[in-house]
């Protein structure tokens, strides 16, 4: 654990070369700036990710401020194993499948809305109207393809919330906002979206669609089975839209890494 810098009386510069042995390697990548809010996170694995993070997504120091409050290592290494938290410790976060790009929860808190009375084109509007903090938050790859996407079923027309595509699994992404707990519906209706775009939006080199249903709650059952036997590659995430409490989730992260060591 670092010492603060009053403690060590060595200030910014001394705390860098304390703890960081890479220190002449990483100093043409990442600020003192950087460095400075690196050594105020306490906990070596948050720390380790926070700064690959950095290097691999070009973080500057007040997006690198922001995914610090949002607890951004808590919320992914909470969906891993022990194994695999310290792998993302280690290296960063990877994205090799679609698992590795959905988050639960995704924080909103830069929109300002209050927690209940809004609508969903409220919802939707406001995050295309903060296009670049939205793309931040679901993380790196995606690139925006359209709002209200239209598909037509025989002769009838359907509306996709959100399109985008990932660049590095070379796929759509669809997300469905909702401002209440998620319904079957809504995932048979993602599901749905999916077939389409797999059968005709598809070009021959596009992997299979990812679907994401975006909602404040969700009922864990509902969601096991209404999933249940759909092949596609159907998520059900929720959003929030204040900060979270790192101090919980960390605790939550600490037992996990607790529970799987014994």
């Amino acid at each position: 654990m670092p010492q603060s810098f009053e403690q060590s009386g060595f200030g910014v510069f001394g705390q860098v070369y304390l703890n960081y042995e890479n220190c002449q390697t990483l100093s043409g990548k990442l600020s003192w700036s950087h460095y400075t809010e690196l050594l105020a996170i306490s906990d070596d694995l948050a720390r380790s990710f926070y700064e690959q993070q950095c290097i691999q997504d070009r973080w500057s120091v007040r997006e690198l401020k922001r995914q610090k409050d949002s607890a951004l290592f808590e919320r992914v290494a909470l969906s891993k194993d022990r194994a695999e938290i310290l792998t993302l410790a280690k290296d960063g976060q990877r994205i090799e499948s679609a698992r590795d790009v959905v988050k639960d929860p995704y924080v909103f808190e830069f929109l300002d809305l209050p927690d209940r009375n809004y609508r969903e084109s409220e919802l939707e509007n406001r995050l295309i109207a903060e296009l670049e903090k939205f793309l931040l938050e679901l993380g790196k790859g995606f690139a925006f393809i359209g709002q209200q996407y239209r598909i037509t079923l025989n002769n009838t027309h359907f509306f996709v919330d959100l399109v985008f595509y990932h660049r590095i699994l070379k796929c759509f992404v669809l997300i469905d906002l909702k401002t209440q707990a998620v319904s079957h519906q809504n995932i048979g209706q993602m599901n749905m979206y999916l077939n389409y775009f797999r059968a005709e939006e598809n070009m021959k080199d596009d992997n299979e669609p990812i679907g994401i249903v975006l909602a404040p709650d969700k009922d864990e059952i509902l969601v096991e089975y209404a999933t249940g036997g759909i092949s596609n590659q159907l998520f059900v995430s929720r959003y929030q839209l204040y900060l979270p409490d790192p101090e919980v989730l960390k605790q939550e992260l600490r037992r996990l890494l607790e529970v799987n060591d014994g």
